[in-house]
Parts: structure tokens; sequence; C-alpha cells
């Protein structure tokens, strides 16, 4: 469980951000989501965690989907706010529980259609919740989302937990959308080096900056500067300083900061690159 009290505000940054990979529905509704009421896209709770994010600096997020239903609020977010972009996914936890995965694959391919929909995802592979008896599904669910990536031209994003090497295979086997984001990157450098092989974006998300997080620095030293993203994947994981509480898109501001100070880089020279990487990733707002 999160904190209940708000986490304290981070500095604003120098230069705008964006966070790539957030579940704004997710912020107020706490974990797990079928246990509470998730907003109205015109909810003012919904405006005011944008509000505070364009606080920190932090001007643009991407709200991703994970199934038909959160996928279409995404979708309908993004029409209504012009901060926001949307990806549409099923995630690949809940694809092996579906009664009809060809119908709803059918409808996330309909939601992908829509303009402001900027990415397939979050899709992939996730071989820590998911046993061997769903596994079959998760690849077909992930391959339909390479093939509706490259046929729609929009950006995939990758949810990868304990199945970097099936990943990087299915991937070369479709053959990678032009533009590919390993979302909350969780591997190691052999792994970064693989990825920045094949041009794709690593997203690192707030456990960076946690004390036992050391193999993912090191993994962070191997990404190209130009390949870089960052994002908080609201509600979960909010970086040091505000561990504990719950996370939200103006935090972002944090593990960029922390981001520049481990890679010695400068602040507002760090933010400007990330803000152009994710243009390219996902375009313009």
């Amino acid at each position: 469980m999160f904190r209940t009290d708000p986490a304290p505000r981070p500095a604003s940054l120098p230069v705008p951000v964006v966070d790539t990979h957030t579940h704004i529905d997710l912020v107020d509704a706490g974990f797990p989501a079928d246990s509470a009421v998730i907003p109205s896209v015109d909810d003012p709770a919904v405006a005011k965690w944008l509000d505070e994010a364009a606080s920190a600096g932090v001007e643009h997020v991407v709200q991703v989907g994970t199934d038909v239903a959160s996928s279409t609020w995404a979708a309908d977010l993004a029409d209504s706010d012009r901060r926001v972009l949307a990806a549409v996914a099923l995630h690949p936890n809940d694809a092996p529980l579906l009664g009809d995965i060809h119908g709803a694959l059918n409808e996330i391919d309909h939601l992908a259609a829509r303009e402001r929909v900027a990415a397939l995802g979050e899709t992939g592979l996730d071989y820590f919740r998911t046993g061997p008896e769903g596994r079959s599904v998760q690849r077909l669910s992930f391959r339909a989302h390479i093939e509706m990536a490259k046929r729609r031209d929009k950006t995939l994003v990758i949810h990868d937990r304990e199945a970097h090497d099936d990943c990087l295979a299915i991937l070369d086997d479709e053959g990678a959308p032009d533009r590919v984001v390993f979302h909350c990157f969780s591997g190691d450098y052999v792994f970064a080096e693989e990825c920045a092989k094949r041009g794709f974006f690593m997203s690192f998300a707030g456990n960076v900056t946690f004390k036992n997080a050391g193999e993912l620095r090191k993994a962070l030293t191997f990404v190209p500067s130009d390949h870089l993203l960052v994002e908080t994947d609201a509600p979960f994981m909010a970086p040091v300083p505000v561990r504990g509480y719950r996370n939200e898109p103006a935090l972002t501001a944090y593990t960029v900061s922390y981001i520049a100070e481990f890679l010695g880089k400068d602040l507002s020279k760090l933010c400007f690159q990330l803000d152009q990487n994710t243009r390219r990733a996902f375009g313009n707002w």
C-alpha cells in the first residue's frame, strides 16, 4: 500500500520533460484497480495530477492502457487534454486471462486507429507473474501488437519482466517497428547494449534511484544519450526521496534530477535531450 498523504513536491525542472509512461487512472484508485472506482476523464482530480506535473516541469505525459477498458480511457483522455498522448494494449499478464483474446485484440486495433493514440503498449512478456501455462498466449498477443504497430505506424511500448531474451527474439523474428520503447527498463548492461544496437529507446523509472538498483544504474551508463527516456509508471515505484508514497507524474522530476547527478550531466541539457528523445519516440503533442 502507498502512503495516503501527498508526496513532497520536487523542485521544478529547468526545461520541460515528458513522463513517457503513466497510469493516471490508477493514481487515485490505488491497487488493485478493481477494488476502486476509476475516475472519468473529466474528473477534476485528473486535471489536478496534470497541473501539478506541469508545475514540476513535466508538461506532457503518455497515458498507458493495459486492457480494453483502460486503453479506451487513455484514448479518451488524450482526446480531451492536449497534454496527453495515449498508448493502448493488452498487458501481458492480462492477455492469458481473457476469454476472447482475438476479440480483445481487435478492439485494441480499432483504438489504435485514433489520432492521439501514439503507441501500442504496454505489451510484451512477463515471466515473473505469468507461469509457463500462460506464455503462449502472451507471445501471441505480443506478436499481434507488433503487427499492429507496424501497420498503423505507431510506437511499440514493451513490458519486459524476466523475459529479455524472448522479447528480443520475437522482435527479431517479426521485425521491429520503427520506434520501440522498453518501458521501466529492467535489464543489465549487456541487454542495454543489445537494445542500443537495434535502435530501441530505453525508459527508466523511479526504481533506478533505489539503493539496491546498482545493476540497473550500471545499465543506464550503457544507454546512448539519444535513446534515453524517463517515466513514473505511476502510481508505482515512487523514486527516492519519496519512496513509499503514491507515485504521480510530477515526481518524474526527482528521477530526472537523480539521473543527471548520477551521470554527471548538466540538468538543463539532460532535460532538453530527454524531451527531444521523447518526441522522436512518440511524436509531438
